[in-house]
């Protein structure tokens, strides 16, 4: 299956649909499909279930950085999608295109953004 992500007039993610695969051969023929029933005036772009910070879950090629969600907004010039910023003091890592906190967590695992207090500047 296709994922597709609709964009709104800022590059925001509004939200992501799933197109078989048999109809969407291609990233335009997919979004050729989506213009025609949402409208041609909407845009679209293609995005991977499987990428998540530059690095495709399965071995494969990575897609566009990040599997888009809505909120993720997406960046023309790194041909990316990036998440919304979760703490002002956090900065984006240019090559997975992800929020890092300027202390590393000391958990093992994805750090919840959750877990950051921004005003100690440290993790909970």
């Amino acid at each position: 299956m296709a994922h597709f992500a609709k964009l709104d007039n800022d590059n925001v993610v509004e939200r992501v649909v799933v197109v078989n695969d048999n109809t969407a051969t291609s990233e335009q023929t997919g979004i050729d499909f989506l213009k025609s029933i949402y409208g041609s005036d909407t845009n679209w772009k293609q995005t991977s279930y499987n990428t998540e910070r530059g690095t495709h879950k399965l071995g494969g090629t990575p897609f566009r950085k990040n599997y888009a969600g809505a909120g993720y907004k997406y960046d023309e010039t790194r041909d990316a999608f990036i998440p919304p910023k979760p703490h002002p003091s956090w900065t984006l890592n240019e090559t997975t295109c992800w929020w890092e906190a300027p202390v590393q967590c000391p958990y093992s695992g994805t750090p919840n953004p959750n877990m950051w207090n921004e005003e100690t500047q440290s993790w909970i």
